[in-house]
């Protein structure tokens, strides 16, 4: 049959083309998969986790370590504040004082309807108004009641709209970049690493009042970085309560389990400190916030449970850049907060 071979043959060379265009995207996919896998193995998973207490939601200044964009959380408890994004969230307003579709919407529907009426028998426009003179009332009555109560809620809520791991009152506006520290090779700080900056300052807060990061501060940060990533690298929950918040536990423990269901350990050694920058520090309520951009060394690997073979990441040292945020609370040291990703 005539054509027959044709067909075929145009059928192999698209075949032959197909083939060859997914052999080149899986080439230059499987290194940026492995990459991705292996920046996704270290604590936080490579993820945006946590919480900043009113300033979730608010992107932290960029820094000298960390001067591009930070990541929005893929993973927090916080909910955002009442008034957060409502023009964004809802640019046509409804309810009491809404559009048409709102109450004030159909009672000014009805007071025209009732003209209308008035009109359409000889009463004028306003003499249908007349006989509905007690239901007019009734409605404006229930209006206030409604009103009311939605400014009693409104009140209620943005009183407890933070539902973080810490429970705070409602944070100031003072949402501006925060004087910088740098620190780490090179640096000409006495001691190097993060306890070199002595001149962080963070301002803002429900209290109004001044947060001053000191040397000790620094040094617990640099502290945290690394003795987090050893209870990491052990699996060592109860450690990881005394030096996060139980919310940055919680994510943790999610990661380690899909490890477990992978018969993988991920194992985030030979921790060091390179640079650090103080973004912003601040005060809600009782509770003090520090978020730190954070340049440092470590090896990253992922070994299989059994054999101990290499399966992600090397023995090779490599470097990340992560913004940090540590909370804490009257009597008690410094927590993680937060880890969020650079862009």
């Amino acid at each position: 049959m005539p054509g027959i071979w044709e067909t075929h043959m145009t059928f192999s060379q698209r075949s032959r083309t197909l083939f060859a265009t997914l052999a080149v995207m899986l080439a230059l996919a499987l290194p940026t998969a492995l990459v991705i896998s292996s920046a996704d193995a270290r604590v936080g998973g490579g993820m945006s986790s946590g919480s900043r207490g009113s300033r979730t939601y608010s992107a932290p200044p960029s820094t000298t370590t960390a001067p591009g964009s930070t990541s929005q959380f893929n993973r927090t408890y916080t909910q955002p504040g009442a008034g957060m994004n409502s023009a964004a969230a809802a640019p046509a307003r409804g309810g009491l004082f809404g559009r048409a579709g709102g109450f004030m919407g159909g009672l000014a529907a009805g007071f025209l309807g009732a003209g209308l009426l008035g009109m359409l028998f000889g009463g004028g426009l306003f003499g249908g108004l007349g006989g509905l003179s007690s239901i007019i009332g009734l409605i404006i009555q229930i209006a206030l009641v409604v009103l009311v109560v939605r400014l009693a809620m409104s009140w209620w809520q943005r009183r407890h709209s933070q539902q973080a791991a810490y429970a705070n009152a409602d944070a100031g506006s003072g949402q501006g970049p925060q004087p910088n520290y740098r620190s780490g090779l090179g640096g000409g700080s006495v001691g190097g690493g993060l306890g070199g900056g002595l001149g962080g300052f963070g301002f803002g807060g429900a209290n109004n009042a001044p947060l001053e990061i000191k040397p000790d501060d620094y040094e617990a940060f640099e502290r945290l970085l690394g003795d987090v990533q050893a209870a990491w690298s052990n699996e060592d929950v109860a450690k990881l309560h005394t030096l996060a918040t139980p919310e940055m536990v919680s994510y943790f423990e999610q990661d380690l389990g899909q490890n477990r269901a992978r018969n993988v350990v991920n194992k985030v050694t030979n921790v060091k400190l390179l640079q650090g920058d103080l973004a912003e520090a601040w005060r809600e309520g009782e509770t003090e916030y520090a978020t730190v951009a954070l340049r440092f060394a470590l090896t990253d690997k992922t070994l299989d449970r059994n054999s101990g073979t290499v399966v992600a990441g090397s023995e090779q040292p490599g470097e990340a850049t992560e913004i940090w945020t540590f909370a804490r609370r009257p009597g008690s040291g410094w927590e993680l907060s937060a880890i969020q990703q650079t862009n």
